[in-house]
Formats: structure tokens, sequence, C-alpha cells
């Protein structure tokens, strides 16, 4: 009778461990061990056995698919990984810091890193072939530091001709770290072909 009620609340536990993810294909294995009241091998044990892979393989797919909708930046250019994009409405992407990021002595993120994922991410959720920042209005609130994940979050707020407004919000876990107004103007390719060639 245990081994039957053992093995009933594992296929349960399964089940909504494959919701959960499907959901939010972004939980780590330690935010569902803590949801379930188990141990981090053992959400390990029941991903394997369900044939989901690792989180940073889950990222890995749902950018590699995201990128493919890039018009105005090459994915090669694009800082982060862009995990969803709806062209000329909003894209989420996220970043994970490291140390070769940081200043050595206070281990904070350079600011530059987080500048880029937002500009990028800006630049990305527009629907035009060539987009440029005119003017940006940042704002960092709190210091990052090595190691943060980061997930940014762009907003296309205001479109009018070739203008556009798009904001960018930055958080660590539900903490916003950055804010950014951006003012990007589009311009057409050929325009672009022209100046190259003068």
């Amino acid at each position: 009778m245990l081994v039957s009620r053992s093995s009933s609340q594992k296929q349960q536990r399964q089940k909504i461990l494959l919701e959960k993810i499907k959901y939010d294909p972004f939980l780590t294995d330690e935010e569902l061990a803590d949801f379930f009241k188990v141990s981090v091998p053992t959400i390990r044990l029941d991903r394997l056995e369900l044939g989901i892979p690792e989180l940073r393989e889950r990222i890995k797919h749902v950018a590699e698919s995201n990128q493919e909708k890039l018009k105005s930046i090459e994915g090669r250019e694009f800082i982060g990984e862009l995990i969803d994009l709806q062209l000329g409405q909003s894209a989420i992407s996220l970043m994970e810091t490291n140390s070769t990021m940081a200043f050595e002595k206070t281990h904070i993120v350079r600011g530059h890193y987080i500048y880029s994922l937002a500009e990028t991410l800006a630049i990305a959720v527009i629907d035009a072939q060539v987009a440029l920042v005119g003017i940006a209005n940042i704002k960092y609130k709190i210091p990052v530091y090595s190691g943060a994940k980061l997930v940014a979050k762009a907003e296309v707020r205001d479109s009018r001709k070739n203008r556009f407004i798009v904001w960018v919000k930055i958080y660590e876990k539900t903490v916003e770290v950055f804010r950014g107004k951006f003012i990007l103007v589009t311009i057409d390719k050929s325009t672009v072909k022209e100046q190259q060639s003068k």
C-alpha cells in the first residue's frame, strides 16, 4: 500500500510538474523543489523521467525560436537570451551575469552590460529593418551583483510614423534594478546602403 501511495504521489507531482514547466519554462529546479516540498535531486529525476531538459537548454530552445523573428538586429548582436518577442508590442529577455561582467573589488556588474541588455531589447521589439536609439533616459535603481539573473521587459508605448517610444524595465527576481525610456527612429534600409557606399 505504501509503494502504491508513493507511486501515486509521484505521478501526481510529475503531472503538475509538466503543467508548471509548460506554463513557465524558466522555473529552476530549486524553485520547483521548494514548490513541491521535495529535494532538488527528486525534481531532476522527475525531469529526466519526463524528458524535460534542464533550465539552460529550455531557455536556449525558446531563445533560438524567438531569434528567427528579429528584424532590426542580428541574433548574434543581441545581448541576453530573447525569450518572447511580439514585434511592435513587447519583448522579454534574460541575462545571467557573471564575474567577467563585474568590477573585481565590488562584484557589481558594470552598467554597460545592463544598458546593452535594455538597448538591444528596445531595438529588437521594433517591427522595422533598421531601428536606432535617438534618445535614452535611463535610471539604474540599485546595484546588480555578479551571479544575478536579470529579466528585461520591453513595451512599445507609442509610435508615430518612424518614431517609437519603448519602455524597458529590468528585474532581478521581482526587484526593479533598471528602467529606461528609449526613443527610437526607423530608417529605410536603402538609405543605410546609400550612406555606406559614399
